[in-house]
């Protein structure tokens, strides 16, 4: 069996930790980046919960910011790991965690949010290629990112599910035009993408033509752990911010208010709990329905911490740090203000599948509650009403 620890403190002896690119590819080629992962490709083939030694022994030394690349490591690296062929596991996985190549999402669309199988953007084949044309929308560091991942239509005559396919977009491509859309914190984090006769070689394309849904499925319950079930500590995370203005000011404090907040902490903590179950599914295998709850669970208590805490704060709460137009790179609920938090914590109930979608996946698949009756699932797209 192998000995993470004894290796990992023989890596750090040696590594050039006064390079931080250099570390972060020596880290990745020792496979010492996530260590589930196969060997050759920033792993050891070990169980997942080997990654805790592995961070606790290299505490301090340069980091890839995950929060900066989260969509890199919580959805395109688990998407590209299961449906990748071994070219594009080689070639993108490395400088995706490095943090050399960022990555975004472009499945939203302005008619297609909820419903992300009714996309419009088409791909259409042109020689030993795609052409790519459409409009994304709600996309996060798109104005950053050198990759993105794509669904777009290749066959509208089909059923809407059945006509997808997957691809590896390259935003530097020509064509690609990112625009900023500016939110109620007065910064542009999210952008919208417009996509205009896109070339995209057929190398970039995940997954088999007309099976992008079933490669979606893989990104969509990675992302709703990613979003919602991140490790924290017991009291971590937003939780422990509301619970360090409770303790230091005992002046706020109310019956009413002290319900409530025991009642936050109990559910914080049982969110939590689920996260971690959640984190063990995903290292088993893949994520299942059950991350569609840790989503909703932490939109849901997101908005009720925050409500609460500019609550006990009053007047002081409405205090906005920043009301300057910028492009943000990463959310930051523990380090920016009250009312930041508040005012960011409404889109946690619409990004990432909104909490509408996530109550019916969970009653369908998790609860085993008749499903809705639906009309489109069986026409061929190009029928259906828009």
């Amino acid at each position: 069996m192998t000995d993470v620890r004894e290796l990992v403190r023989a890596f750090r002896a040696s590594a050039p930790t006064d390079d931080p690119v250099a570390f972060l590819r020596a880290r990745f080629d020792a496979g010492l980046a996530w260590v589930h992962y196969p060997a050759g490709l920033g792993g050891l083939g070990l169980p997942r919960e080997q990654q805790a030694i592995v961070d606790e022994e290299l505490a301090g030394t340069p980091s890839n910011d995950p929060r900066r690349i989260g969509i890199g490591l919580g959805m395109a690296a688990p998407t590209l790991l299961r449906h990748g062929t071994a070219a594009q596991k080689r070639r993108f996985l490395r400088p995706l965690w490095t943090g050399e190549e960022l990555w975004c999402q472009l499945f939203s669309e302005p008619g297609a949010g909820s419903d992300l199988a009714g996309l419009a953007t088409r791909a259409v084949r042109d020689g030993d290629g795609w052409r790519i044309t459409g409009q994304k929308v709600w996309t996060s560091m798109a104005h950053r990112a050198r990759w993105a991942i794509l669904l777009a239509r290749t066959d509208p005559d089909l059923p809407k599910h059945r006509g997808l396919t997957y691809f590896v977009c390259d935003m530097t491509a020509p064509g690609v035009d990112v625009r900023p859309l500016r939110q109620l914190t007065g910064e542009a984090e999210f952008n919208e993408v417009f996509l205009t006769d896109v070339f995209l070689p057929d190398d970039l394309r995940l997954g088999a033509v007309g099976e992008g849904w079933a490669v979606a499925r893989t990104t969509l319950m990675n992302e709703r752990v990613s979003i919602g079930g991140g490790a924290l500590p017991r009291g971590g995370g937003l939780i422990g911010v509301l619970t360090a203005l409770w303790t230091g000011r005992p002046d706020v404090r109310t019956a009413a208010a002290h319900d409530e907040m025991m009642r936050l902490w109990v559910a914080a903590e049982a969110a939590r709990l689920t996260g971690v179950r959640a984190r063990q599914q995903l290292a088993a295998g893949d994520p299942g329905p059950e991350g569609s709850a840790v989503k909703l669970a932490f939109a849901e208590l997101a908005q009720r911490i925050t409500g609460l805490e500019l609550e006990l704060r009053g007047a002081d709460g409405l205090r906005h740090d920043d009301w300057t137009m910028r492009r943000g790179e990463a959310v930051d609920f523990e380090g920016r203000s009250p009312t930041y938090r508040w005012l960011r914590a409404k889109g946690t109930s619409i990004e990432g599948g909104t909490s509408e979608i996530l109550r019916n996946i969970i009653a369908e698949r998790v609860l085993g509650l008749p499903a809705e009756p639906r009309t489109d699932t069986t026409v061929p797209w190009r029928e259906l009403p828009r």
